[in-house]
């Protein structure tokens, strides 16, 4: 049973930020570009890595995500002596159950599932990033520099560095400092939050920073500066890609747009053959565009049925835009319909909803203004006439008129 790299992927996060779209479901769980979920990206990044054993540590609103990844065989990880499993919180003997404290601790509460596949090396990632990476590249990285830690990092421009957890590196790469969101940053390599570790290094500073009952057990806050402090050779992997943390509304309307952009360089390649992302998907026939359907630069998944105007959009599957109706810039997850002459720009629909006939959710945004997406959550009705603005959160079923 020894792997020589495990992966813990760390999958239990509310995503309050996302609102809406995570009062039922966890936020790796969340749809995204017309046939995936979130969480589909770092587990096709480890099975062509050839990684094939997996810890999904899952926490909040876990049924859907846990029934989603099953017994993991749309990534072939449905295998004995290793692939994918999920390690939610669970009560120790002698000891009070507990929610994962922080990354860190969630880290610890599974030593034993870690132990038990003896590693040289282990594998954090989170569950909240769209981006193909090649794992084995980054371990490569870190066995070339004898390192105890390697961090996976992205250049962003200087002005936005203050934004990130920035590393600072001398001229091998290997890391000297550390910084928080820094008010004068002194690099610009923002830290991806992807780490690999010497599991026998990294295990020694879980089990010291559970001891401390001051600690956050957080490993930005806490396993890292422990390591650089105790002067620990800790470097960086330089990663040249696409990559979007999709923890925010904007930032997960934008990662959809990204992929219907034409310059290959700004969005994520899904028609890469050497590099599949997988997905558990349901089976569903073709679209279907009527006589009086006009589909132009968008996505559009099986058994969706098209009779009005779609522009620069991403339809999920089993999507009905009935006639007379524009969906313009807009995200429309599994089972939304669109009723007639209903209009939906820059807006994000999630699943089984039904916009009423004439209803109007959301607006183009003003030239040079905030992007201010409408969102409008699960199993909803908006109803005839209603007039949703920018930037609303619809939690409930609205009627007719305006909405505030």
């Amino acid at each position: 049973m020894k792997k020589e790299c495990v992966a813990m992927l760390l999958a239990g996060g509310q995503g309050s930020r996302l609102h809406a779209l995570t009062s039922h479901v966890a936020k790796p769980a969340v749809p995204f570009g017309g046939k995936y979920r979130i969480i589909d990206f770092p587990l096709s990044n480890c099975i062509n890595s050839g990684i094939d054993t997996v810890g999904v540590l899952t926490q909040y609103r876990p049924l859907e995500l846990n029934s989603y990844i099953g017994n993991g065989q749309p990534w072939d990880l449905d295998r004995s002596d290793g692939g994918v499993h999920i390690l939610p919180p669970y009560m120790r003997e002698g000891e009070k159950g507990t929610w994962y404290k922080g990354t860190a601790n969630a880290i610890f509460q599974n030593l034993s599932f870690i132990e038990a596949y003896d590693p040289e090396y282990v594998l954090i990632l989170s569950g909240d990033h769209v981006y193909k990476m090649d794992y084995a590249d980054l371990l490569r990285r870190h066995k070339e520099a004898g390192a105890a830690c390697t961090i996976a990092v992205l250049e962003v421009p200087m002005e936005e560095a203050s934004r990130f957890g920035i590393m600072n590196v001398d001229e091998n790469d290997d890391i000297y400092e550390f910084e928080e969101k820094p008010k004068k940053p002194k690099s610009n390599l923002a830290s991806m939050g992807i780490y690999i570790f010497t599991w026998s290094k990294l295990r020694d500073y879980l089990i010291a920073d559970e001891a401390d009952e001051k600690s956050s057990n957080d490993f930005g806050k806490n396993i890292i500066p422990a390591m650089l402090g105790a002067g620990e050779k800790m470097t960086v992997y330089r990663f040249r890609g696409y990559w979007k943390d999709v923890g925010t509304i904007d930032s997960l309307w934008e990662a959809n747009m990204d992929m219907l952009s034409n310059d290959g360089d700004n969005g994520i390649d899904l028609y890469d053959p050497e590099w599949t992302i997988y997905a558990r998907s349901p089976i569903r026939p073709p679209h279907f565009a009527g006589p009086t359907a006009r589909i132009d630069h968008s996505m559009v998944t099986g058994g969706c049925e098209v009779y009005g105007a779609v522009e620069h959009s991403v339809l999920f599957h089993s999507v009905v835009v009935e006639e007379g109706a524009v969906v313009r810039s807009s995200i429309l997850m599994p089972g939304t319909v669109v009723k007639a002459g209903a209009v939906v720009e820059y807006a994000i629909i999630a699943e089984n909803t039904v916009i009423g006939e004439k209803a109007h959710v959301g607006a183009v945004p003003e030239e040079g203004g905030e992007l201010g997406i409408a969102v409008v959550a699960q199993n909803l009705k908006v109803g005839p006439e209603a007039v949703v603005p920018p930037k609303a959160m619809i939690t409930r079923n609205v009627k007719g008129g305006a909405v505030k």
